[in-house]
């Protein structure tokens, strides 16, 4: 008969303080507890001698922090902050979390709640016996590497931390999925960087508290039947934070101490951005701007796709001299105009042109391939001395860092691939150039070589990066994420808020989309997924592109682009009709909300607000809520409804009869609502049907709030910063606080902004506007406020 061996047990065998942390020794490992604020708890295991002295990418430095005790009994070491308890059973090291009252917030299973299983990594060898292909790419000529030598590097662990998740709690964040999935309970999700997928190891609880894992290759989370737990790929140890908050803003602002304070945006980034694949000359760029000016339609950025090096010079940071003939003067009659220049760049370089040569003499490559190091800091270096030589001295205002993954292994699929074999082809793809334990942290490397770059050659300019990756601390390098190469679908359209929520909700306050989709037609290729043949000229496209237009106006950054078809809005018709109105009308109204949103901004930066949030973020006591995918909060005030489904046309323009020109609406618990639009007041906890003709996305906004908004603007260069119109909805108490700074530059990093105070008294109907705190060279000496009351 077979004898049962026991599995190993991390026995508790001695506990001692050490360090502004708790350190304990146990039959299967160092168990490390180290408080970071009373809030916040670093958790360290590892089946080694002594821990890891590598500190996280991400991760910024912080004090040692002492105000806590522990207790220690013969069953239990009790560790509390007096926010925070944590209890750790001595038989096994199981972790069980409190708040400082006491309440359950999570804990792990009775068995194996902490596992480390060792495996032995190895590096590449690309030598003169590697085999390695060169394919043509989407994101351009990649090298496969199908044959190779490996040399022992060292033991690493596959890790994993096991939960057991309440029944009720609804759990968010992971970065962004693209299937729609919004609550993560019940789900498996693969944590790695794709094309259509960002990657975030930080999730948060209604229950009160989020975990940030401090690892830098894939992850996966699961709750299924097969478990609930947090998986690592591969890292020396297992590292995470525990974050208690009262609130999901609570929450994030642990994250963002962790890993560092979101910059700041320029106010111009959060207008308009038309983009194209692809605008081809010097010309085209200018008239569109003039186009827009023409029109009366607002719009404060154009956007350079890739191509704009010489032709057959992929990733080339210098302008095509036959297209753009004078670099410095479009810039300069784009500037006139009122608008800024965004423009494409990638981190691989065909072997041919200047930058490969440069950077390969350099020794910024990585080995066999044409994408550089950005691991290495004079390969950054190179990097931005390239793009400031070809590009930024000529007056380029913002960067799209394109590609950033930098692999995406499963656009070289004939079908799209199983999930799990993605993370795999991911991960011993990027494995094969890079340290595996970093096989996710690509992006951010990236972002700080451009953010590090400009901020020591222009600190008049603030950095904006839109990029389609991202990972734990990128938010402090001047970032916007983006969705990838998405297909119009009304399905597509519908998952996209599902994949903004749960992206902010990992602590990253930056997301927008290429609004209409990247892909309107059918391609060969499975990815190439489009339901309109016709392009803009279908009916049914434009009112697709119309509601996802309507979506994209109440994103952090509004930005329409793609390919197949033009994203112009003369493509959609023109003024006296339907769509091209209602396109027209959404636009003014994100630039009349300016005041706000900008707002909203200063509080991201300043008190580590987020602007897009599900609506968990603000009705956590209404579990109605935890399920909703389809609406959000677009700041404290406004919710969005957007429609995900068609009412007048399907694709080839054909109508569709006896469709009610509605939405179901849940209006949250716990407060009045007024219908934007109408002004009409309903009361909280119940579902309506709210009006949604094509020119109206249904907006609701809370009892209480305070709108500061703006006169009619065609850029945000022409939005007056002495006179506000406020408009109340009465209902119960609001506040709201006004920023305000230089629009553009560090200077706020030095306290050079102001603040106002807004306060609203239900009882007393009376509007408080408050003296503001602060300065900032070119303030106005005088703000006039106009007020509004609704009802």
């Amino acid at each position: 008969m077979l004898e049962a061996i026991k599995p190993k047990q991390a026995k508790v065998t001695e506990v001692q303080r050490s360090e502004g942390a708790l350190v304990l020794n146990t039959e299967n490992g160092l168990l490390k507890i180290e408080p970071v604020n009373a809030n916040i708890i670093r958790v360290v295991y590892t089946l080694e001698d002594k821990f890891s002295a590598v500190r996280g990418l991400g991760i910024e430095p912080q004090k040692v922090f002492e105000g806590w005790e522990f207790k220690e009994n013969e069953q239990t070491v009790m560790l509390d902050t007096g926010e925070l308890q944590l209890y750790i059973r001595k038989s096994d090291s199981r972790m069980t979390y409190f708040d400082g009252k006491g309440r359950r917030l999570t804990g792990e299973p009775e068995k194996n709640g902490k596992e480390l299983v060792p495996f032995d990594s190895f590096k590449t060898v690309l030598d003169d016996t590697a085999v390695v292909e060169k394919i043509e790419t989407p994101d351009g000529i990649k090298e496969v590497v199908l044959d190779s030598k490996k040399k022992y590097d060292r033991q690493l662990y596959h890790t994993r931390l096991n939960f057991e998740w309440d029944k009720d709690e609804a759990l968010y964040g992971m970065g962004q999925n693209e299937e729609g999935y919004l609550n993560l309970r019940g789900t498996r999700q693969y944590i790695h960087q794709a094309n259509m997928k960002i990657a975030m190891p930080f999730l948060m609880s209604t229950n009160g508290y989020g975990i940030l894992l401090d690892t830098y290759a894939p992850v996966i989370f699961n709750d299924n039947a097969f478990g609930s737990y947090l998986y690592g790929e591969a890292s020396a140890e297992l590292d995470y934070y525990f974050i208690r908050g009262e609130s999901f803003d609570q929450i994030i602002g642990g994250y963002r101490q962790l890993t560092g304070r979101a910059s700041m945006l320029p106010l111009w980034a959060f207008g308009f951005m038309q983009s194209q694949e692809r605008y081809e000359t010097q010309q085209e760029i200018i008239d569109t701007v003039k186009r827009y000016r023409e029109l009366g339609v607002p719009l404060d950025g154009i956007v350079l796709d890739w191509q704009s090096w010489e032709e057959g010079m992929w990733g080339q940071k210098t302008f095509d001299t036959e297209r753009f003939p004078d670099a410095k003067n479009m810039m300069e009659q784009v500037h006139e105009l009122g608008a800024h220049l965004m423009i494409s760049i990638w981190p691989n370089m065909v072997e041919h042109c200047e930058n490969y040569k440069e950077m390969k003499a350099n020794n910024g490559l990585f080995q066999r391939s044409e994408i550089y190091n950005a691991f290495s800091s004079e390969a950054r270096k190179l990097y931005w001395k390239q793009a400031k030589e070809g590009l930024f001295s000529k007056g380029v205002d913002a960067w799209w860092c394109d590609s950033s993954e930098p692999f995406t292994p499963e656009w070289n699929n004939p079908v799209k691939p199983e999930p799990d074999q993605n993370l795999t082809a991911f991960h011993n793809t990027c494995r094969t150039y890079m340290d595996e334990v970093y096989t996710n942290a690509y992006p951010y490397m990236h972002a700080k070589t451009i953010y590090e770059g400009q901020r020591e050659t222009d600190g008049q300019k603030r950095v904006v990066n839109l990029t389609r990756s991202g990972y734990t601390g990128i938010q402090k390098y001047g970032t916007i994420l983006w969705s990838g190469d998405t297909s119009a679908k009304w399905s597509t359209l519908k998952n996209q808020i599902a994949a903004g929520l749960n992206y902010c909700a990992s602590g990253l306050p930056y997301w927008t989309m290429d609004i209409g989709a990247f892909f309107v037609k059918q391609g060969h290729m499975w990815f190439w997924d489009g339901d309109y043949e016709g392009g803009c000229s279908d009916l049914g496209y434009r009112e697709l592109y119309t509601r996802w237009y309507q979506l994209g106006a109440f994103l952090p950054v509004f930005r329409s682009h793609g390919t197949d078809c033009r994203r112009e809005i003369w493509n959609y018709g023109k003024k006296g009709e339907f769509f091209y109105d209602a396109i027209e009308k959404i636009t003014h109204l994100r630039y009349q909300l300016m005041p706000y949103i900008y707002s909203l901004a200063g509080m991201v930066s300043q008190k580590h607000g987020t602007i897009l949030r599900l609506l968990a973020f603000d009705f956590i006591n209404d579990a109605k809520v935890y399920d909703i995918d389809d609406q959000f909060m677009f700041g404290p005030s406004l919710m969005v409804c957007p429609v995900t489904a068609p009412m007048y046309y399907e694709a080839d323009s054909k109508p569709i009869e006896g469709v009610a020109k509605t939405r179901k609406v849940y209006l949250p618990a716990g407060s009045d609502w007024y219908d934007f639009w109408t002004e009409k007041r309903f009361k909280g906890g119940q579902s309506i049907e709210a009006e949604a003709p094509i020119d109206r996305i249904p907006i609701y906004v809370k009892a209480g709030s305070i709108l500061p908004m703006s006169e009619q603007i065609q850029h945000t260069g022409q939005m007056k910063d002495d006179c506000f119109m406020l408009v109340v909805y009465p209902g119960e108490d609001g506040s709201f606080t006004l920023y305000q700074d230089e629009r553009n530059g560090y200077g706020y990093e030095e306290g050079k902004f102001t603040t106002t105070e807004l306060t609203w008294s239900d009882s007393e109907k009376k509007l408080t506007i408050h003296p503001h705190k602060g300065e900032y060279p070119s303030m106005p000496e005088k703000v006039t406020f106009l007020k509004r009351i609704v009802g």
